[in-house]
């Protein structure tokens, strides 16, 4: 119970983790999970009946509504399940007022401050912790059954297996997150990355996105000047000569002690792939992602990224060395999160990757991938689906290397790479359990070499910027005048490992400043068969005979794309057409309080005559109001052409603004900046 500013409140602790299954936590704190409810309990009088009564929850440093880290919510209202919520219930046996609070399956996960704001009176309820939740089905860690979010979200231990495919072994590990500290421990390796300290607010209004979240944990776990691991490398020696505080990666068994570990001292030596994911699993259980610790038996570091390792092999003075580019295993974790920014099909186990040294984005670490994207080999998905991909199914190419230089391609080998992925059966305790199917098809089959050649196809052309599919580009033409006629081009390319056929529809719409379309300026249609990586062009002319009468002063045009009877593809890019140009020459420096005179010139492109023609202008502290100078008819390619003078009022730098208008051509226009000068000492 705690008492503030006459009002007594009760955060209901117990009884709300309970609920939310958190009460695993040692902390007596309010820890909740998002889009689930939770009751406030207000002791004394709380004016429900004149909308002055709100509930205000803020995150970070400076939050902001904007940002969604501060949600102000009126208690004038009732529940609803996909935002910030509450629901009053006043008893008057008691008086007091029950308030059930649901906050948003979108809200950005982090630590919470509560405030009453009563008559413009803010009264502090104290802080909530906020978690991802996989029993909220409109969180995107949604989890569907209840084994797997007990096995995923809170089971405290687990095993690692390690060992070769032939001899598979299993190493106990405690996770830990329910552990005193840790969940505060996870919260300060969010706040310690590189994300969050060069812009808090947008960091901590991006927690909200498990994607985002994912990516910078598996970033400090192994990387950045304040990583929580240091990995050892192989000629490190930790025999006899290792500092008291350095650990050999075998010898660690929980994920706890190396977390305590950093917050006191900084990076913790040493971990390797297993430590790095034992670890990550914990920070992500503990934040409320589901999580598992995955094992790939043979994997392989594809540092050129081609989907082959070579394997060498040199002949020399002692026989052959070499050949040792195959791990005998590689640990890394998978996180269960919806991926919106991929489509449903994309959904589910995501392999997240904190061991690998290399950079994705600028930063170094690896996922989350889809899993279903690397089985159907779709490496143009994100993020970093072809290093994944080579993880578990590269092909082998073993090398000879002679003394002279020569080199000899002894073999390659398809079903080398990627054997027995293995996992924590879901309940056991400590069964493994294959999911190798989960990553590839067979080794050997037709499904797998078919998709290994299409992740190839898929890689080469995520190394080029590109998309799988059938892809359609606008070509413009440089000078697109009113008046004239130009050709504009559809591009489409066949990025299918197929030739593929289809029908092209390519239209160009006159379209207003809102974007509302208007009546058809031109149109084409034509049926196109493209080889694999083929490219073609389809024309489309715009005739100033069909676009003039429906262009709109604003001159858009809006040029459409798309592809039909096939694979769909569409593109749209709206145009501007240029006006002609107006020339505007000074005919004597510009000096205050005395005459002067511009020359107007312009080319009417149009290929009708004009009618109704002037320029017109104006410029603050050049004209006191504005000048219109008519001009005679203009026949077409004829220039139009007129002197106007003024009299500037202030010394310094003005802008000329020119304007011709006639019946059928107007919105062209022209400014100048004119460096007035003080008069002359002799001109007063």
């Amino acid at each position: 119970m705690h008492t503030v500013l006459q009002l007594d409140y009760n955060l209901s602790i117990k009884k709300n983790n309970d609920s939310h299954h958190t009460k695993s936590f040692k902390e007596e704190q309010l820890i909740l999970r998002r889009g689930e409810q939770f009751d406030l309990i207000l002791h004394g009088k709380v004016p429900l009946d004149d909308n002055r009564c709100f509930l205000i929850a803020e995150t970070g440093p400076a939050p902001t509504e904007e940002s969604g880290t501060r949600v102000t919510i009126a208690l004038q209202q009732v529940i609803n399940e996909t935002q910030w919520s509450t629901q009053p219930t006043y008893c008057s046996t008691t008086n007091t007022t029950t308030v059930s609070i649901r906050s948003s399956p979108n809200a950005p996960i982090g630590v919470y401050k509560l405030t009453l704001d009563q008559q413009d009176t803010k009264i502090p309820l104290g802080e909530f912790t906020l978690l991802f939740n996989a029993w909220c089905p409109k969180d995107t860690v949604y989890i569907p059954t209840e084994p797997e979010r007990q096995e995923y979200i809170l089971e405290k231990n687990g095993k690692i297996f390690k060992g070769t495919f032939k001899k598979i072994s299993g190493t106990p590990w405690d996770f830990g997150q329910f552990e005193p500290d840790v969940l505060r421990i996870c919260f300060k390796i969010l706040d310690s990355s590189p994300k969050y300290l060069s812009n808090a607010n947008e960091d901590c209004s991006s927690r909200k996105d498990p994607i985002y979240v994912s990516r910078v944990l598996s970033a400090m776990i192994n990387s950045t000047n304040k990583r929580v691991l240091v990995r050892k490398r192989s000629n490190e020696n930790l025999d006899g000569v290792t500092p008291t505080n350095w650990v050999d990666p075998s010898n660690w068994g929980g994920s706890a002690e190396i977390l305590r570990r950093w917050d006191e001292c900084g990076p913790v030596r040493f971990g390797n792939c297993w430590v790095f994911a034992a670890v990550a699993c914990t920070v992500f259980r503990a934040l409320g992602i589901p999580c598992r610790v995955v094992t790939t038996f043979d994997s392989t570091h594809d540092s050129n990224g081609n989907l082959t390792i070579d394997d060498i092999y040199r002949l020399g003075d002692e026989g052959i060395c070499g050949g040792n580019s195959i791990r005998n295993f590689h640990v890394w974790v998978e996180c269960w999160m919806n991926r919106p920014d991929l489509g449903s099909d994309f959904d589910g186990w995501q392999v997240c990757d904190p061991t690998q040294p290399q950079k994705s984005e600028a930063v170094f670490y690896r996922g989350p991938a889809s899993v279903r994207a690397i089985k159907e080999g779709e490496l143009t998905k994100k993020y970093d689906a072809p290093f994944i991909y080579a993880a578990v199914n590269a092909d082998v190419v073993a090398w000879l290397y002679l003394p002279n230089g020569q080199k000899f391609k002894l073999l390659v080998d398809s079903c080398k790479v990627g054997r027995c992925i293995s996992t924590k059966a879901l309940g056991s305790t400590g069964k493994r359990c294959d999911i190798t199917h989960e990553y590839k098809y067979t080794e050997g089959s037709q499904e797998e070499r078919r998709v290994y050649e299409k992740a190839k196809h898929h890689n080469k052309l995520q190394q080029e910027g590109k998309q799988p599919g059938l892809n359609l580009k606008i070509k413009l033409a440089e000078d697109m005048v009113i008046g004239k006629d130009f050709e504009v081009c559809a591009v489409i390319t066949n990025n299918f490992m197929d030739k593929k056929a289809c029908k092209i529809m390519f239209m160009a719409s006159a379209v207003d400043l809102n974007g509302k379309v208007g009546e058809y300026c031109a149109m084409t249609m034509v049926d196109v068969e493209l080889p694999a990586n083929e490219v073609r062009r389809v024309p489309l002319k715009l005739e100033y005979r069909c676009y003039a009468s429906k262009i709109t002063s604003e001159r858009l045009i809006k040029l459409t794309a798309l592809t039909m009877d096939g694979d769909y593809s569409q593109t749209a890019k709206t145009i501007v057409l240029d006006g002609p140009d107006i020339e505007i020459r000074m005919l004597a420096q510009a000096r205050v309080n005395q005459p002067m005179a511009v020359e107007l010139t312009m080319l009417n492109t149009l290929p009708e005559k004009l009618q109704d023609c002037s320029f017109i202008v104006q410029g603050a502290d050049l004209i006191v109001d504005k000048i219109e100078t008519r001009i005679k008819p203009l026949c077409p390619k004829e220039e139009a052409k007129a002197r106007v003078e003024f009299t500037p009022t202030t010394a310094g730098t003005c802008m000329l603004v020119v304007r011709f208008k006639s019946d059928k051509l107007s919105n062209v226009n022209r400014s100048l900046n004119i460096d007035v000068k003080e008069p002359l000492p002799s001109e007063g």
